[in-house]
């Protein structure tokens, strides 16, 4: 009889193990210098900026560069934008249920500023922001309630109206994953300065959160693809570290008001 209970519970604890404990950040990013680590621990986090002409600095793990980074960097774009930054544990342990409703508030992006050095003031880079009903119709929806659950996989759309570019529209693609949740966005349309600057599925930024033992690991990066032409026009680094500073710094608001 103890025999036969012994084996249902193995039986038991090998159909539903235990679940492991979060990985630590030199883990995955296991060649960051003092000087890096420091800064990556702290609010604005650590970013880099390079272009086709200079290495990418890629700072993830073979096998996270692969699954995130890889689909962007292997485009060869014009501009790449890379961050990373660890929000320390606070009161309770951030969880992914938190990134994910952080990531729903869209209106939230509304009036988030940036720094113009051409107008030398703090400026709002979107004067509005909502999610649309779909890529072929643009009325304006509310954002939904929180939810008590991650879905493995959403597809959404937003419109932003940018304050370079105007309207801009995104497909944002939300993805779990062994370890964290992939927050992808790419433009569904052009973004235009005048003329078309960014033609339509040619920007996509990519942000992936990790809950880790020091808190939560988020690293990003983004990648434009534009003519010489309108890089001649548009400081085009700056353009999209801007909107990649914007959009992270939006999604930590969001997550460490639920910290």
């Amino acid at each position: 009889m103890l025999r036969t209970a012994a084996l249902f519970l193995l039986i038991l604890f090998c159909a539903f193990p235990a679940s492991s404990e979060p990985r630590s950040i030199n883990e995955i990013f296991s060649d960051l210098t003092g000087e890096i680590r420091e800064r990556v621990f702290s609010e604005a986090g650590y970013i880099t900026t390079s272009n086709r002409s200079s290495r990418y600095r890629l700072l993830s793990t073979p096998g996270l560069e692969s699954q995130i980074a890889g689909e962007i960097t292997g485009q060869q774009p014009s501009v790449i934008v890379e961050s990373l930054m660890v929000i320390p544990n606070g009161g309770k342990p951030v969880t992914l249920i938190d990134v994910y409703n952080a990531l729903g508030n869209i209106r939230d992006l509304k009036g988030r500023t940036y720094h113009s050095f051409t107008r030398d003031a703090v400026v709002p880079l979107f004067e509005d922001a909502s999610r649309v009903n779909g890529p072929n119709r643009i009325s304006a929806l509310p954002d939904p309630p929180e939810k008590s659950s991650v879905p493995a996989s959403e597809t959404i759309y937003i419109r932003l109206k940018d304050v370079n570019f105007g309207n801009s529209y995104y497909r944002g693609d939300m993805n779990l994953n062994q370890y964290g949740f992939l927050y992808t966005l790419t433009n569904y349309r052009d973004l235009t300065y005048i003329i078309p600057a960014i033609k339509k599925e040619k920007f996509t930024a990519r942000f992936y959160f990790e809950p880790v033992a020091e808190g939560l690991l988020i690293y990003s990066i983004a990648g434009a693809e534009v003519s010489d032409f309108i890089a001649s026009k548009i400081d085009m680094p700056s353009a999209v570290q801007k909107r990649l500073t914007v959009i992270l710094s939006w999604a930590v608001d969001g997550i460490k008001k639920r910290g």
